[in-house]
């Protein structure tokens, strides 16, 4: 957006804007307001260096009813059958340390090779989306529009007067319902 701001008007954050002029008229170099020091351009920040959380890496909670999978939702004894309390724990941290190290060793081996074809996946899926998808919609639209001009005149010339004059033959007819005893 260009376009100089108003003294009541406030410098609000514009995410699809480049940059915000607050003084001047880009069509006019010479404007004594738009020197470099009045200039004050805001920058997009670049979403492919953009800091990720290391900390809370769902954040939009994609996975929080698939993937928490935890020790007593997989063993769990029944009362009377209790093991041995050292068996119970050892169990308990061989599955927790087992299913932690496996995780990040397939994580390492097979998470960047899917992470490179989930890539591709999904730019050829914004590729189709953007230059075939919209353009086709976009196109019927445009072509769906003259078909739809035609088919309201044949409606507005032969349906409207058949059925305003079917209508009109029962208009006087009377229903009466009555109850007998």
């Amino acid at each position: 957006m260009t376009g100089g701001l108003k003294d009541e008007e406030t410098d609000e954050e514009f995410p699809q804007s480049p940059f915000i002029r607050k003084q001047g008229n880009i069509y006019k170099p010479n404007n004594k307001d738009m020197d470099n020091d009045s200039l004050n351009e805001k920058t997009l920040e670049d979403i492919h260096t953009k800091e990720i959380d290391l900390v809370n890496r769902d954040p939009k909670h994609v996975n929080d009813d698939v993937v928490k999978v935890e020790f007593e939702d997989v063993i769990a004894e029944p009362a009377g059958t209790y093991s041995f309390d050292g068996v119970w724990k050892a169990s308990f941290t061989t599955f927790t340390v087992t299913k932690y190290w496996c995780y990040r060793l397939l994580t390492a081996l097979v998470g960047i090779p899917l992470a490179v074809v989930w890539g591709i996946f999904f730019a050829i899926l914004s590729f189709i989306h953007i230059w075939t998808v919209v353009p086709c919609v976009k196109s019927y639209l445009i072509e769906i529009q003259c078909i739809s001009r035609v088919y309201s005149i044949f409606i507005h010339t032969f349906c409207d007067p058949l059925f305003e004059a079917i209508g009109k033959c029962f208009s006087n007819i009377r229903v009466r319902t009555t109850k007998e005893v």
